[in-house]
């Protein structure tokens, strides 16, 4: 979705959620001709605006069944296959990884992205911004530890007795940081628009709600944005930034959590 479509009315975006959710409904429970004529009937009763919303909105969903699949339904789904897959190549891409490391980085990822409704690329994102090279013992100035530089004494004490408390192996460091990344989205105001809200999810988990940590902490959204646009080729397969991190991570608020989604410490 280009950013002024994005900025129209809350009616249209809302109505574009809405008809997509049926348009992936309807093609998850039907057979193809019917979908096609259920969407035939919307081109011809909704206004462009918002059949436009619907159409970048459907293609948003089909690529992110986490949005509106339980769980076990979603890992289950070519497309989580298809994910985990293309977060190995990008992985493999960056020239710091051989195969097994960046599979059993790739699976932690992908599955915890899905468990937390996080689109995987900015996962990806996130963690080349906090540690290029992947080094699992790297620690900050600040004590930050790990592939996506976790805070021991922060997070340890809540998270620990359920991802474990080796922050220098990989998947358990990454299950923290996706939760992370959860979270700081949960505490994002709800009545920003897309790109607002995905930067100040970033900015929360970079620590940089009042920007004191550092003089430059306000880019780090920016940063995550360039490696995603760089490294994330295959996660975001073609897609626009905006189409790939920022629409399903806004639709994650705005669409209701599937039955058995995360809603604790699982």
């Amino acid at each position: 979705m280009k950013r002024h479509t994005l900025g129209r009315t809350t009616r249209q975006i809302l109505t574009g959620i809405g008809l997509a959710m049926a348009v992936y409904a309807t093609a998850t429970h039907m057979r193809p001709v019917f979908a096609g004529r259920i969407r035939v009937a919307q081109r011809v009763t909704t206004p462009a605006p918002a059949r436009d919303s619907a159409r970048q909105m459907d293609a948003v969903v089909r690529r992110s069944p986490w949005l509106t699949a339980p769980f076990d339904v979603a890992v289950g789904s070519p497309q989580f296959a298809a994910d985990r897959e293309a977060f190995v190549r990008d992985l493999m891409r960056t020239g710091h990884l051989k195969e097994p490391r960046a599979r059993k980085i790739a699976d932690a990822a992908v599955t915890r992205a899905y468990r937390e409704r996080i689109p995987p690329a900015l996962v990806l994102g996130v963690m080349l911004t906090e540690n290029d090279a992947f080094k699992p013992s790297a620690r900050s100035k600040v004590g930050a530890i790990g592939l996506m530089q976790i805070m021991p004494k922060v997070w340890r004490p809540t998270l620990g007795e359920v991802f474990g408390r080796d922050l220098k192996d990989d998947a358990t460091n990454v299950k923290y940081g996706v939760f992370i990344l959860r979270w700081s989205h949960d505490g994002v105001p709800g009545q920003l628009n897309p790109t607002a809200a995905y930067r100040t999810a970033l900015l929360r988990y970079n620590g940089c709600v009042r920007g004191t940590n550092t003089h430059d902490c306000r880019r780090y959204p920016d940063i995550v944005q360039r490696h995603v646009l760089r490294h994330a080729r295959a996660s975001c397969g073609g897609q626009s930034f905006d189409t790939c991190v920022v629409q399903p991570l806004w639709l994650r608020r705005q669409l209701p959590a599937p039955p058995g989604s995360l809603v604790s410490f699982r």
